[in-house]
Protein backbone atom coordinates (compact mmCIF):
# COMPACT_ATOMS: atom_id res chain seq x y z
CA UNK A 1 0.00 0.00 0.00
CA UNK A 2 1.12 3.31 -0.79
CA UNK A 3 2.72 5.93 1.84
CA UNK A 4 2.17 8.59 -0.34
CA UNK A 5 -0.33 11.16 0.40
CA UNK A 6 -3.52 10.12 -1.29
CA UNK A 7 -6.77 12.67 -1.70
CA UNK A 8 -10.06 13.25 -4.08
CA UNK A 9 -9.79 14.86 -6.89
CA UNK A 10 -11.23 17.69 -5.62
CA UNK A 11 -8.07 17.81 -2.88
CA UNK A 12 -5.82 17.08 -5.95
CA UNK A 13 -7.13 20.43 -8.09
CA UNK A 14 -7.01 22.81 -4.62
CA UNK A 15 -3.51 21.61 -4.20
CA UNK A 16 -2.51 21.91 -7.77
CA UNK A 17 -4.03 25.30 -7.72
CA UNK A 18 -1.85 26.57 -4.88
CA UNK A 19 1.40 25.34 -6.35
CA UNK A 20 -0.26 26.89 -9.81
CA UNK A 21 0.72 29.88 -8.20
CA UNK A 22 4.13 29.59 -7.00
CA UNK A 23 4.73 27.68 -10.17
CA UNK A 24 3.77 31.09 -12.48
CA UNK A 25 5.45 33.24 -9.92
CA UNK A 26 8.73 31.36 -11.00
CA UNK A 27 8.00 31.74 -14.70
CA UNK A 28 8.12 35.26 -14.06
CA UNK A 29 11.13 35.59 -12.16
CA UNK A 30 12.82 33.21 -14.45
CA UNK A 31 11.65 36.32 -17.17
CA UNK A 32 13.08 38.80 -15.02
CA UNK A 33 16.31 36.95 -15.10
CA UNK A 34 16.59 36.50 -18.32
CA UNK A 35 16.54 39.97 -19.34
CA UNK A 36 19.36 40.80 -16.61
CA UNK A 37 21.23 38.49 -18.77
CA UNK A 38 20.58 40.61 -22.02
CA UNK A 39 21.46 43.15 -19.55
CA UNK A 40 25.23 42.23 -18.84
CA UNK A 41 27.75 44.43 -20.31
CA UNK A 42 29.41 42.82 -23.19
CA UNK A 43 33.06 42.31 -23.03
CA UNK A 44 35.11 42.66 -26.20
CA UNK A 45 36.99 39.60 -27.78
CA UNK A 46 40.24 40.34 -29.06
CA UNK A 47 42.26 37.10 -29.14
CA UNK A 48 42.25 35.09 -32.16
CA UNK A 49 40.72 32.09 -31.37
CA UNK A 50 41.10 28.93 -33.92
CA UNK A 51 39.35 26.32 -34.20
CA UNK A 52 39.02 22.96 -36.45
CA UNK A 53 35.61 21.93 -38.20
CA UNK A 54 33.96 19.58 -40.37
CA UNK A 55 34.47 22.82 -42.82
CA UNK A 56 37.95 23.62 -42.03
CA UNK A 57 39.83 25.77 -39.53
CA UNK A 58 37.79 28.71 -38.36
CA UNK A 59 37.84 31.65 -36.45
CA UNK A 60 35.37 32.59 -33.55
CA UNK A 61 33.62 34.79 -35.72
CA UNK A 62 33.36 31.79 -38.47
CA UNK A 63 31.34 29.76 -35.94
CA UNK A 64 28.46 32.58 -36.48
CA UNK A 65 28.06 31.36 -39.86
CA UNK A 66 26.70 34.55 -40.61
CA UNK A 67 24.33 35.07 -37.94
CA UNK A 68 24.86 38.04 -35.02
CA UNK A 69 24.71 35.54 -31.96
CA UNK A 70 26.20 32.43 -31.09
CA UNK A 71 26.05 30.17 -28.24
CA UNK A 72 28.72 27.48 -27.28
CA UNK A 73 27.87 24.41 -25.21
CA UNK A 74 31.74 23.67 -23.34
CA UNK A 75 31.37 19.61 -23.60
CA UNK A 76 33.75 17.70 -21.82
CA UNK A 77 36.08 15.77 -24.14
CA UNK A 78 39.61 16.31 -23.65
CA UNK A 79 42.70 15.15 -25.97
CA UNK A 80 43.42 11.69 -23.59
CA UNK A 81 39.23 10.92 -23.38
CA UNK A 82 38.07 7.92 -25.74
CA UNK A 83 34.82 9.40 -25.24
CA UNK A 84 32.77 12.22 -24.79
CA UNK A 85 31.49 13.09 -20.43
CA UNK A 86 28.47 11.03 -20.48
CA UNK A 87 26.72 14.09 -18.52
CA UNK A 88 27.51 16.15 -21.37
CA UNK A 89 26.15 13.62 -23.80
CA UNK A 90 23.13 13.22 -21.77
CA UNK A 91 22.97 17.00 -22.37
CA UNK A 92 23.69 17.08 -26.23
CA UNK A 93 21.37 14.21 -27.18
CA UNK A 94 18.91 17.47 -27.00
CA UNK A 95 21.07 19.37 -29.14
CA UNK A 96 19.69 17.87 -32.33
CA UNK A 97 16.10 18.89 -32.30
CA UNK A 98 16.64 22.44 -31.83
CA UNK A 99 20.03 24.12 -32.91
CA UNK A 100 18.10 24.09 -36.42
CA UNK A 101 15.59 26.08 -34.92
CA UNK A 102 18.16 28.45 -33.46
CA UNK A 103 19.97 28.71 -36.68
CA UNK A 104 16.12 29.96 -38.33
CA UNK A 105 16.00 32.50 -35.61
CA UNK A 106 19.50 34.49 -36.05
CA UNK A 107 21.65 32.27 -33.48
CA UNK A 108 24.56 29.95 -34.57
CA UNK A 109 25.07 27.02 -32.28
CA UNK A 110 28.65 25.33 -31.61
CA UNK A 111 29.68 22.62 -29.12
CA UNK A 112 33.26 23.39 -28.37
CA UNK A 113 35.49 20.44 -27.01
CA UNK A 114 39.85 20.54 -26.48
CA UNK A 115 39.93 16.79 -28.10
CA UNK A 116 41.28 16.69 -31.74
CA UNK A 117 38.65 16.55 -34.07
CA UNK A 118 39.10 12.78 -35.52
CA UNK A 119 37.94 11.77 -31.84
CA UNK A 120 34.92 14.48 -32.05
CA UNK A 121 33.58 13.31 -35.29
CA UNK A 122 34.33 9.88 -34.42
CA UNK A 123 32.09 9.94 -31.37
CA UNK A 124 29.49 12.15 -32.98
CA UNK A 125 28.65 9.41 -35.28
CA UNK A 126 28.55 6.75 -32.62
CA UNK A 127 25.84 8.78 -30.92
CA UNK A 128 24.15 9.69 -34.04
CA UNK A 129 24.25 13.60 -33.96
CA UNK A 130 24.52 15.89 -36.38
CA UNK A 131 24.92 19.18 -34.30
CA UNK A 132 27.96 21.27 -35.05
CA UNK A 133 31.26 20.56 -32.56
CA UNK A 134 34.54 22.61 -33.21
CA UNK A 135 37.53 21.34 -31.73
CA UNK A 136 39.62 24.01 -29.39
CA UNK A 137 42.89 21.74 -29.98
CA UNK A 138 45.95 23.50 -29.16
CA UNK A 139 43.77 26.90 -28.35
CA UNK A 140 43.36 28.64 -25.14
CA UNK A 141 40.09 29.03 -25.45
CA UNK A 142 38.76 26.52 -23.03
CA UNK A 143 41.19 27.43 -20.52
CA UNK A 144 39.86 31.26 -21.17
CA UNK A 145 36.62 30.52 -20.90
CA UNK A 146 37.02 28.36 -17.25
CA UNK A 147 36.85 25.00 -18.43
CA UNK A 148 40.11 23.61 -18.79
CA UNK A 149 42.32 23.31 -16.15
CA UNK A 150 46.34 22.23 -16.12
CA UNK A 151 47.45 19.43 -13.71
CA UNK A 152 49.78 22.27 -11.87
CA UNK A 153 46.37 24.54 -11.12
CA UNK A 154 45.04 21.53 -9.39
CA UNK A 155 47.50 20.75 -7.69
CA UNK A 156 47.70 24.24 -6.36
CA UNK A 157 44.47 25.11 -6.14
CA UNK A 158 44.54 27.48 -9.09
CA UNK A 159 41.47 26.52 -10.53
CA UNK A 160 38.67 28.88 -10.51
CA UNK A 161 35.15 26.88 -11.97
CA UNK A 162 31.69 28.38 -11.39
CA UNK A 163 33.20 32.09 -10.32
CA UNK A 164 35.08 30.71 -7.40
CA UNK A 165 38.23 28.82 -6.44
CA UNK A 166 38.83 25.77 -5.68
CA UNK A 167 41.08 24.35 -2.85
CA UNK A 168 44.02 22.45 -3.85
CA UNK A 169 43.44 18.63 -4.70
CA UNK A 170 46.62 16.74 -4.33
CA UNK A 171 45.38 13.81 -3.17
CA UNK A 172 43.98 10.89 -5.12
CA UNK A 173 40.55 12.44 -6.69
CA UNK A 174 38.85 8.79 -6.46
CA UNK A 175 36.16 9.54 -3.49
CA UNK A 176 35.47 13.28 -4.76
CA UNK A 177 32.55 14.64 -6.33
CA UNK A 178 33.19 16.92 -9.43
CA UNK A 179 31.79 20.54 -8.76
CA UNK A 180 28.30 21.01 -10.22
CA UNK A 181 27.79 17.15 -10.14
CA UNK A 182 25.71 17.25 -6.77
CA UNK A 183 23.78 13.80 -8.22
CA UNK A 184 27.09 12.23 -8.31
CA UNK A 185 27.00 11.58 -4.57
CA UNK A 186 28.13 7.77 -4.08
CA UNK A 187 30.77 5.37 -4.82
CA UNK A 188 33.22 7.14 -6.17
CA UNK A 189 31.48 9.07 -8.41
CA UNK A 190 34.14 10.65 -10.16
CA UNK A 191 36.19 7.57 -10.77
CA UNK A 192 32.65 6.11 -12.74
CA UNK A 193 32.52 9.32 -14.89
CA UNK A 194 36.32 8.90 -15.68
CA UNK A 195 36.30 5.53 -16.62
CA UNK A 196 33.20 5.97 -19.34
CA UNK A 197 35.52 8.52 -20.80
CA UNK A 198 38.52 5.98 -20.35
CA UNK A 199 40.37 7.91 -18.20
CA UNK A 200 41.71 8.47 -14.81
CA UNK A 201 39.66 10.86 -12.19
CA UNK A 202 42.39 13.70 -12.21
CA UNK A 203 42.56 13.57 -16.02
CA UNK A 204 38.44 13.66 -16.14
CA UNK A 205 38.06 16.85 -14.11
CA UNK A 206 40.48 19.14 -15.55
CA UNK A 207 37.75 19.72 -18.20
CA UNK A 208 34.16 21.37 -17.00
CA UNK A 209 31.16 21.92 -18.20
CA UNK A 210 29.72 25.11 -19.34
CA UNK A 211 27.72 26.92 -21.69
CA UNK A 212 28.96 30.82 -23.31
CA UNK A 213 27.08 33.34 -25.20
CA UNK A 214 28.68 35.71 -27.67
CA UNK A 215 27.34 38.63 -30.18
CA UNK A 216 29.02 39.70 -33.37
CA UNK A 217 28.26 43.70 -33.63
CA UNK A 218 30.25 45.37 -36.56
CA UNK A 219 32.43 42.79 -37.49
CA UNK A 220 33.76 42.60 -33.52
CA UNK A 221 32.48 39.76 -31.58
CA UNK A 222 31.57 40.09 -27.98
CA UNK A 223 31.49 37.76 -25.09
CA UNK A 224 28.01 38.44 -23.62
CA UNK A 225 27.30 35.62 -20.55
CA UNK A 226 28.39 32.35 -19.45
CA UNK A 227 27.57 29.50 -16.90
CA UNK A 228 28.68 26.59 -15.63
CA UNK A 229 27.82 23.85 -13.19
CA UNK A 230 24.22 24.10 -11.88
CA UNK A 231 23.50 26.51 -14.05
CA UNK A 232 23.60 24.06 -16.87
CA UNK A 233 20.97 22.82 -15.25
CA UNK A 234 17.94 23.95 -17.71
CA UNK A 235 19.72 22.74 -20.46
CA UNK A 236 19.44 19.00 -18.91
CA UNK A 237 16.31 17.95 -21.07
CA UNK A 238 16.00 14.51 -18.91
CA UNK A 239 15.96 16.51 -15.74
CA UNK A 240 13.13 18.92 -16.72
CA UNK A 241 11.33 15.54 -17.53
CA UNK A 242 12.29 14.04 -14.02
CA UNK A 243 11.32 17.14 -12.59
CA UNK A 244 7.79 16.43 -13.20
CA UNK A 245 7.55 12.52 -12.93
CA UNK A 246 6.00 11.09 -9.25
CA UNK A 247 9.65 10.20 -8.14
CA UNK A 248 11.18 13.30 -9.46
CA UNK A 249 14.72 12.52 -9.83
CA UNK A 250 15.22 9.90 -7.36
CA UNK A 251 19.05 9.24 -7.71
CA UNK A 252 21.46 7.32 -6.16
CA UNK A 253 24.94 8.13 -7.33
CA UNK A 254 25.33 7.79 -11.59
CA UNK A 255 22.79 6.18 -13.24
CA UNK A 256 22.88 7.54 -16.84
CA UNK A 257 25.06 6.23 -19.36
CA UNK A 258 25.98 6.69 -22.89
CA UNK A 259 22.72 6.33 -24.64
CA UNK A 260 24.26 3.56 -26.55
CA UNK A 261 25.63 2.09 -23.24
CA UNK A 262 22.14 1.44 -21.15
CA UNK A 263 21.57 -2.36 -20.89
CA UNK A 264 25.43 -3.60 -20.52
CA UNK A 265 27.53 -4.41 -18.24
Amino acid sequence: MTTHATGTRQEWLAARLNLLADEKALTRQSDELALRRQALPWVRIDKDYRFETENGSASLSDLFKGRSQLLVYHFMFGPDYTAGCPSCSSIADGFNGFFVHLENHDVAFSAISRAPLAKLQAFKQRMGWTFPWASSFGSDFNSDFSVCFSEEQQREGGIEYNFRREAPLPQPLASKTVQGCEACGSEEPVTQMAAMTGTDAATFTRERPGVSAFVLDDGVVYHTYSSYARGLDGLWGMYQWLDRAPKGRNENGIWWRHHDRYGRS
